[in-house]
Protein backbone atom coordinates (compact mmCIF):
# COMPACT_ATOMS: atom_id res chain seq x y z
CA UNK A 1 0.00 0.00 0.00
CA UNK A 2 1.33 3.44 -0.95
CA UNK A 3 2.00 5.83 1.94
CA UNK A 4 -0.43 8.74 2.47
CA UNK A 5 0.08 12.02 0.67
CA UNK A 6 1.02 15.24 2.48
CA UNK A 7 -0.32 18.75 1.89
CA UNK A 8 1.21 21.82 3.47
CA UNK A 9 -1.34 24.62 3.54
CA UNK A 10 -1.25 28.35 4.16
CA UNK A 11 1.90 29.37 2.26
CA UNK A 12 2.33 33.10 1.56
CA UNK A 13 5.83 33.54 0.08
CA UNK A 14 6.98 32.09 -3.28
CA UNK A 15 10.48 31.23 -2.07
CA UNK A 16 9.18 29.33 0.92
CA UNK A 17 6.55 27.57 -1.17
CA UNK A 18 9.30 26.42 -3.53
CA UNK A 19 11.38 25.19 -0.57
CA UNK A 20 8.41 23.25 0.79
CA UNK A 21 7.74 21.70 -2.61
CA UNK A 22 11.39 20.67 -2.83
CA UNK A 23 10.95 18.62 0.36
CA UNK A 24 8.75 16.21 -1.65
CA UNK A 25 5.38 17.20 -0.24
CA UNK A 26 2.50 16.25 -2.52
CA UNK A 27 0.43 19.44 -2.38
CA UNK A 28 0.85 23.09 -1.41
CA UNK A 29 -2.14 25.18 -0.40
CA UNK A 30 -2.84 28.91 -0.64
CA UNK A 31 -5.63 30.48 1.41
CA UNK A 32 -8.09 32.62 -0.50
CA UNK A 33 -10.29 33.40 2.53
CA UNK A 34 -9.82 37.04 3.63
CA UNK A 35 -10.69 36.33 7.28
CA UNK A 36 -7.78 33.88 7.60
CA UNK A 37 -4.46 35.06 9.05
CA UNK A 38 -2.85 33.15 6.15
CA UNK A 39 -4.86 34.90 3.42
CA UNK A 40 -2.95 35.66 0.24
CA UNK A 41 -4.43 38.34 -1.99
CA UNK A 42 -5.27 37.30 -5.57
CA UNK A 43 -2.54 39.41 -7.19
CA UNK A 44 0.18 37.46 -5.34
CA UNK A 45 -1.08 33.91 -5.90
CA UNK A 46 0.22 33.34 -9.43
CA UNK A 47 3.84 33.95 -8.41
CA UNK A 48 3.58 31.49 -5.55
CA UNK A 49 1.94 28.76 -7.63
CA UNK A 50 4.47 29.33 -10.40
CA UNK A 51 7.31 28.88 -7.91
CA UNK A 52 5.82 25.54 -6.84
CA UNK A 53 5.27 24.38 -10.42
CA UNK A 54 8.81 25.38 -11.40
CA UNK A 55 10.22 23.39 -8.49
CA UNK A 56 8.09 20.27 -8.85
CA UNK A 57 5.52 19.97 -11.61
CA UNK A 58 3.81 17.00 -9.90
CA UNK A 59 3.13 18.91 -6.66
CA UNK A 60 -0.57 19.79 -6.50
CA UNK A 61 -1.31 23.50 -6.23
CA UNK A 62 -4.43 24.07 -4.13
CA UNK A 63 -6.48 27.25 -3.83
CA UNK A 64 -8.60 27.18 -0.67
CA UNK A 65 -11.79 29.28 -0.75
CA UNK A 66 -14.99 29.46 1.27
CA UNK A 67 -18.46 30.09 -0.10
CA UNK A 68 -17.20 31.93 -3.20
CA UNK A 69 -19.55 34.68 -4.39
CA UNK A 70 -20.50 35.06 -8.03
CA UNK A 71 -17.90 37.77 -8.62
CA UNK A 72 -15.19 35.48 -7.24
CA UNK A 73 -15.83 32.65 -9.69
CA UNK A 74 -13.30 34.00 -12.26
CA UNK A 75 -10.58 33.72 -9.57
CA UNK A 76 -11.25 29.99 -9.36
CA UNK A 77 -10.25 29.48 -12.98
CA UNK A 78 -6.50 28.83 -13.12
CA UNK A 79 -4.16 30.71 -15.38
CA UNK A 80 -0.88 29.32 -16.75
CA UNK A 81 1.11 27.78 -13.92
CA UNK A 82 -1.68 28.54 -11.45
CA UNK A 83 -3.60 26.25 -9.14
CA UNK A 84 -4.91 22.90 -10.34
CA UNK A 85 -7.14 22.18 -7.33
CA UNK A 86 -9.95 24.25 -5.80
CA UNK A 87 -10.72 23.33 -2.19
CA UNK A 88 -14.08 24.50 -0.87
CA UNK A 89 -13.78 25.11 2.86
CA UNK A 90 -17.03 26.91 3.66
CA UNK A 91 -20.66 25.90 4.01
CA UNK A 92 -21.11 24.88 0.39
CA UNK A 93 -24.03 22.52 -0.16
CA UNK A 94 -23.98 19.44 -2.36
CA UNK A 95 -25.93 21.44 -4.94
CA UNK A 96 -23.40 24.28 -4.87
CA UNK A 97 -20.56 21.80 -5.34
CA UNK A 98 -22.38 20.33 -8.33
CA UNK A 99 -22.89 23.80 -9.81
CA UNK A 100 -19.24 24.74 -9.41
CA UNK A 101 -18.20 21.43 -10.92
CA UNK A 102 -20.23 22.25 -14.02
CA UNK A 103 -18.85 25.76 -14.30
CA UNK A 104 -15.18 25.18 -13.60
CA UNK A 105 -12.81 24.01 -16.36
CA UNK A 106 -12.39 20.30 -16.98
CA UNK A 107 -9.21 18.97 -15.47
CA UNK A 108 -9.44 21.27 -12.46
CA UNK A 109 -9.86 19.12 -9.35
CA UNK A 110 -12.57 20.03 -6.84
CA UNK A 111 -12.17 19.13 -3.17
CA UNK A 112 -14.67 19.75 -0.35
CA UNK A 113 -13.68 20.25 3.27
CA UNK A 114 -16.17 19.21 5.93
CA UNK A 115 -15.79 20.57 9.46
CA UNK A 116 -16.72 17.85 11.91
CA UNK A 117 -18.39 19.02 15.11
CA UNK A 118 -19.84 15.68 16.27
CA UNK A 119 -19.77 12.06 15.04
CA UNK A 120 -23.09 12.47 13.21
CA UNK A 121 -21.51 15.04 10.90
CA UNK A 122 -19.67 12.20 9.17
CA UNK A 123 -23.02 10.99 7.83
CA UNK A 124 -22.98 13.81 5.27
CA UNK A 125 -19.87 12.40 3.57
CA UNK A 126 -21.75 10.04 1.20
CA UNK A 127 -23.76 13.00 -0.12
CA UNK A 128 -20.66 14.94 -1.15
CA UNK A 129 -18.43 12.08 -2.27
CA UNK A 130 -20.04 11.62 -5.73
CA UNK A 131 -19.75 15.30 -6.70
CA UNK A 132 -16.13 16.10 -5.78
CA UNK A 133 -12.73 14.56 -6.41
CA UNK A 134 -11.72 14.36 -2.75
CA UNK A 135 -12.92 15.24 0.73
CA UNK A 136 -11.04 16.81 3.62
CA UNK A 137 -12.10 16.34 7.23
CA UNK A 138 -11.23 19.09 9.70
CA UNK A 139 -12.34 19.87 13.25
CA UNK A 140 -15.16 22.36 13.70
CA UNK A 141 -14.21 25.62 15.41
CA UNK A 142 -16.72 28.44 15.62
CA UNK A 143 -14.27 31.31 15.13
CA UNK A 144 -12.16 30.06 12.22
CA UNK A 145 -12.70 27.85 9.19
CA UNK A 146 -9.35 26.07 9.30
CA UNK A 147 -5.73 26.17 10.39
CA UNK A 148 -6.72 26.04 14.06
CA UNK A 149 -4.79 22.96 15.16
CA UNK A 150 -7.94 21.47 16.69
CA UNK A 151 -8.35 17.73 16.18
CA UNK A 152 -11.18 15.37 15.38
CA UNK A 153 -11.27 12.70 18.13
CA UNK A 154 -9.75 9.52 16.75
CA UNK A 155 -12.56 7.32 18.02
CA UNK A 156 -14.93 9.10 15.63
CA UNK A 157 -12.80 8.02 12.66
CA UNK A 158 -11.99 4.41 13.46
CA UNK A 159 -14.87 3.03 11.39
CA UNK A 160 -14.92 5.85 8.84
CA UNK A 161 -14.90 4.84 5.18
CA UNK A 162 -15.18 6.97 2.06
CA UNK A 163 -15.62 6.07 -1.60
CA UNK A 164 -13.50 9.06 -2.62
CA UNK A 165 -9.95 9.93 -1.53
CA UNK A 166 -9.98 11.82 1.75
CA UNK A 167 -7.55 13.96 3.70
CA UNK A 168 -7.29 14.45 7.47
CA UNK A 169 -6.54 17.93 8.82
CA UNK A 170 -6.30 19.36 12.30
CA UNK A 171 -3.22 19.36 14.51
CA UNK A 172 -1.06 17.36 12.12
CA UNK A 173 2.51 17.54 13.45
CA UNK A 174 5.51 15.18 13.35
CA UNK A 175 4.83 14.23 16.98
CA UNK A 176 1.12 13.72 16.35
CA UNK A 177 1.81 11.17 13.64
CA UNK A 178 2.93 8.70 16.33
CA UNK A 179 -0.60 8.76 17.80
CA UNK A 180 -2.13 8.28 14.35
CA UNK A 181 -0.13 5.13 13.64
CA UNK A 182 -2.50 2.21 13.28
CA UNK A 183 -5.51 4.41 14.10
CA UNK A 184 -6.63 6.06 10.85
CA UNK A 185 -6.03 5.47 7.18
CA UNK A 186 -6.63 8.63 5.13
CA UNK A 187 -5.30 9.07 1.63
CA UNK A 188 -3.53 12.19 2.79
CA UNK A 189 -2.71 14.46 5.72
CA UNK A 190 -3.11 18.25 5.63
CA UNK A 191 -0.86 20.37 7.88
CA UNK A 192 -0.74 24.10 8.48
CA UNK A 193 -0.33 25.52 11.99
CA UNK A 194 1.49 22.40 13.17
CA UNK A 195 4.56 23.21 11.06
CA UNK A 196 4.65 26.99 11.53
CA UNK A 197 6.73 29.56 13.34
CA UNK A 198 3.95 32.12 12.74
CA UNK A 199 0.79 32.16 10.61
CA UNK A 200 1.90 31.60 7.02
CA UNK A 201 5.58 31.17 7.97
CA UNK A 202 6.53 27.50 7.81
CA UNK A 203 9.36 25.87 9.72
CA UNK A 204 11.17 23.84 7.07
CA UNK A 205 12.74 21.51 9.63
CA UNK A 206 9.27 20.63 10.93
CA UNK A 207 7.99 20.14 7.38
CA UNK A 208 10.89 17.80 6.63
CA UNK A 209 10.23 15.83 9.83
CA UNK A 210 6.54 15.58 8.95
CA UNK A 211 7.37 14.30 5.47
CA UNK A 212 9.37 11.48 7.05
CA UNK A 213 6.64 10.70 9.58
CA UNK A 214 3.91 10.57 6.94
CA UNK A 215 5.98 8.33 4.67
CA UNK A 216 6.35 5.91 7.59
CA UNK A 217 2.66 5.97 8.52
CA UNK A 218 1.08 2.56 9.03
CA UNK A 219 -2.69 2.07 8.63
CA UNK A 220 -4.95 0.18 11.07
CA UNK A 221 -4.02 -3.47 11.35
CA UNK A 222 -0.32 -2.81 10.86
CA UNK A 223 0.53 -0.87 14.01
CA UNK A 224 -0.86 -0.09 17.43
CA UNK A 225 -2.47 3.33 17.74
CA UNK A 226 -3.41 5.48 20.71
CA UNK A 227 -6.38 7.68 21.40
CA UNK A 228 -4.28 10.38 23.00
CA UNK A 229 -5.39 13.81 21.94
Amino acid sequence: MAPPLLKICGLRQPDQAAAVAALAVDAVGVIGVPSSPRWLEPARRAALFDAVASTRRDCLRVLVVADPAEEEIPQLEPGPGGHNVVQLHGNESVERCQELRRRLPKGLLLWKALRIREPGDLLQVPNFAPVVDALLLDAWVSSQLGGTGHRIPLEWLREFRCEQPWWLAGGITPERMACLQGAVNPNGFDASSGVEDAPGVKNLALVEALVRAVRNHQPPGEAGGEDAQ
